[in-house]
């Protein structure tokens, strides 16, 4: 945020003028006024659903391309009362299709100039924005419970696997929405009535492992990614020593060659040398630096890093003979020199600078400049001079680092001219800087039009789910979830909540179906959700987990303590494993933080304790911890009506394959298939002969791997009765079973993206 935006951020939530705080005066002009303003749409939606309209609470999180047309929409319907978060600040290229924002905005908060434009459209509307993160502490799951509908308009998988998640835990309906290019969708959820968003698997974004980037690529998006992940970050971006060691530290876990990533352990520190010589060449003067002097203590920082990335470290790369045996092309370092002199053949002199001149206008004259594939002469020239401008801008102020920005031109011409050149040490097709914008942005170009039918649909299924009327994949119509109440049972033929998509087909643009029904093995609306009230200085893991997950549900206890549910009689104990997202705390094995407090844990108001049992019995439970009310201490029970009631965890039917092994390693194991000698009475024939010796072979073949059978028989014994399944996340180990739980930001590998994979769902 600019320090501008401070106190249009403190004053987004404070009250809008008499006339601007979403309530109508009590003079008969401003009722006259919201009776006109308001007729058509109470006329078209009915009284009672206009006045569900009028006072139902709305959470909207994103203010990018949906974002703008959504609140617009909800403004002009005559929705009261609208909370936006966004997190993210205004940019030249969002101004063609994010409408309500303009020039004089860039730089400033979407959320806070959403809301004022907005409110410029319907005054009598009470909108309050944040210019915040919603994965925050304070936007936890008390905040959800709050509002009526949350809405979503975001345009990352991260963030809408976290509303989705806090609006089950809330027990909110929540519509989601998404673009890309042409195409769209709308979503709405309602816990127990629909899938949620994490009920389907979603695609993932392309990843690649570290000494495929760092040594040894071989297509153009590794070495755009090596150039915008890697070197525009040890040059510019934070100066973060430990992160970089714990990537590589990642990757020697994951198998990746152990001596290579010594010799990146060793690259990292000479580019750090690197980058401190060149600030400080950047910095030397300051704005009175003679600029010349400048100009060449920047050329000299700029070959010294071509030298060390295209000469210096391929020569070390091919020096490792074993590493180039199977791959049928080596690098070819770069000499500075050679790659800055014109391209052999062509004349020299007043005569080539004239010719290029000419080619060169003609050139720009058929062809954008952003389109055109340039030569390694000008990759070079232009590797030094936006490393140059970045030098100057990252050395003027030190305690904020850049980071890539595709409409960053200094940026984007580094990141074209770094990735060409190693393309070129590699043999690798060259891309135009219109191709790296897209390739390194991850962009498929968003359609303003797109965004609109969105925004339109998402406002027309949010009608419906505060009917709470549901589409059944019947046929008929469901009413219920947590928005029913008086008058939601409309007209006979009035539209219920469904999952419409949006695509360029010869047949129909828009098609909707009945939202499907819950995955009954998801990890996330399948989980049972607890508030716990609690003070998170005083009350420690062990407390919880003996005072209410393990405590008799007679008591106020969850009884997860045995298999049974029950009063936790120890019969059928259960070893409980407890997480904090990924960050597992506690299991059978691991009893070190049981004495520890939850606050310093790093678990306080707002955030989850996710409980499961080594052995599956049971649906995790996940503890939401709030905070507590005047006058009570400690932990609080609930009473016994108020805890919910846990969940059997629902297997998947084992496969045909795994049948049918099972049934054979029993009757190995029973005997049946013991050897059995047999003396018959018959001539000796070849064909008996042969069999017999088939059958020998087969005994010794066998017999000569006795380490499948056991590993076979070992896993049977451990796994039997508590069949481990990939759905449910275990991984199987030396004979146990141990579920672990895998967050996105535990990637070990530098992430890319594909013109196949790219997607913007903004």
């Amino acid at each position: 945020m600019t320090d501008t935006a401070a106190p249009q951020a403190a004053a987004a939530d404070g009250p809008l003028p008499a006339t601007a705080n979403g309530h109508s005066s009590s003079t008969p002009s401003s009722n006259n006024a919201e009776a006109a303003r308001y007729s058509y749409a109470r006329a078209i939606l009915g009284d009672a659903c206009f006045d569900k309209v009028a006072s139902a609470r709305l959470l909207v999180v994103g203010a990018g391309g949906i974002g703008c047309e959504l609140l617009k929409n909800l403004v002009l319907v005559g929705f009261g009362n609208i909370e936006i978060v966004d997190l993210d600040t205004i940019d030249l290229s969002n101004l063609n299709r994010q409408f309500l924002f303009q020039k004089q905005h860039i730089k400033k908060p979407k959320s806070i100039v959403a809301r004022q434009t907005a409110n410029s459209f319907n005054p009598l509307v009470d909108i309050h924005a944040h210019h915040a993160n919603i994965k925050e502490p304070r936007f936890g799951v008390a905040y959800f419970q709050r509002f009526d509908i949350v809405l979503n308009a975001l345009d990352n998988l991260d963030a809408r696997r976290w509303v989705n998640r806090m609006c089950i835990a809330a027990n909110v309906p929540l519509v989601e929405s998404g673009t890309t290019g042409f195409l769209g969708q709308v979503q709405p959820i309602q816990k127990d009535v629909t899938e949620c968003y994490d009920c389907t698997a979603k695609p993932v974004p392309k990843t690649f492992p570290v000494c495929t980037i760092r040594s040894t690529p071989s297509t153009p998006i590794h070495c755009i990614v090596w150039a915008k992940s890697w070197l525009f970050t040890q040059l510019f971006g934070a100066d973060d020593e430990t992160e970089d060691d714990q990537e590589l530290d990642k990757a020697v876990a994951d198998g990746e060659d152990a001596e290579e990533i010594n010799n990146l352990r060793k690259e990292a520190r000479e580019m750090r040398d690197i980058r401190a010589t060149m600030l400080a060449a950047a910095a030397e003067g300051g704005a009175d630096a003679d600029a010349a002097q400048r100009r060449e203590q920047l050329h000299r920082a700029a070959r010294r890093v071509f030298d060390k990335v295209y000469k210096g470290d391929i020569l070390r790369l091919l020096g490792m003979d074993e590493m180039w045996k199977h791959r049928p092309v080596k690098p070819v370092p770069l000499d500075y020199d050679a790659a800055s002199k014109p391209v052999e053949g062509q004349p020299d002199g007043d005569a080539a600078a004239d010719e290029g001149q000419k080619r060169a206008a003609a050139e720009k004259q058929t062809s954008l400049k952003d389109q055109r594939q340039l030569s390694l002469r000008e990759n070079v020239e232009m590797f030094a001079s936006s490393l140059a401008s970045l030098a100057i801008r990252a050395a003027a102020n030190p305690s904020d680092p850049l980071s890539f920005d595709k409409d960053d031109d200094d940026a984007l011409d580094f990141v074209t001219a770094a990735s060409n050149l190693r393309s070129h040490v590699y043999s690798i097709e060259q891309k135009t800087r219109f191709q790296v914008k897209e390739m390194a942005g991850n962009i498929i170009p968003a359609i303003a039009s797109t965004n609109a039918i969105i925004a339109g649909v998402l406002v027309l299924q949010a009608l419906h789910v505060l009917r709470a009327r549901w589409q059944r994949e019947s046929g008929g119509v469901a009413v219920g979830g947590s928005a029913a109440g008086e008058g939601s049972t409309p007209a006979p033929g009035v539209g219920a909540a469904k999952y419409v998509s949006l695509a360029r087909t010869t047949q129909r643009m828009l098609t909707s179906i009945a939202p499907a029904p819950p995955n009954p093995e998801c990890g996330v609306c399948r989980d049972v959700y607890v508030p716990l009230r609690l003070d998170a200085s005083s009350v420690t893991l062990g407390q919880v987990l003996d005072g209410f997950v393990r405590r008799p549900r007679a008591q106020g206890g969850l009884g997860m303590a045995d298999g049974d549910g029950d009063d936790g009689d120890g019969e059928s104990a259960l070893g409980l494993e407890t997480y904090e997202s990924a960050r597992l705390l506690s299991d059978p094995d691991f009893d070190d933080n049981l004495g520890a407090t939850l606050e310093s844990l790093g678990v306080g108001a707002g955030k989850m304790l996710t409980v499961t049992d080594e052995e599956g019995v049971w649906q995790a439970v996940n503890l939401v911890i709030v905070p507590l009310r005047e006058g009570e201490t400690g932990l609080v029970v609930p009473q016994p009506g108020e805890v919910p009631e846990l969940k059997k965890k629902v297997h998947p039917p084992p496969t045909a394959a795994a049948v049918k092994e099972d049934e054979e390693q029993t009757r190995v194991e029973d005997g049946e298939d013991d050897d059995v000698v047999e003396v018959l009475d018959v001539p000796l024939t070849t064909t008996t002969t042969a069999r017999r010796k088939r059958g020998l072979e087969e005994v010794e073949a066998d017999s000569s791997t006795p380490d499948v059978d056991d590993a076979t028989k070992r896993k049977r014994a451990d796994g039997d009765g508590a069949r481990s399944t990939a759905a449910d996340g275990d991984v199987v180990t030396g004979g146990s079973s141990k579920k672990v739980k895998v967050d996105a930001g535990d990637a070990d590998v530098v992430k890319g993206s594909t013109e196949a994979e790219a997607i913007e769902l903004d």
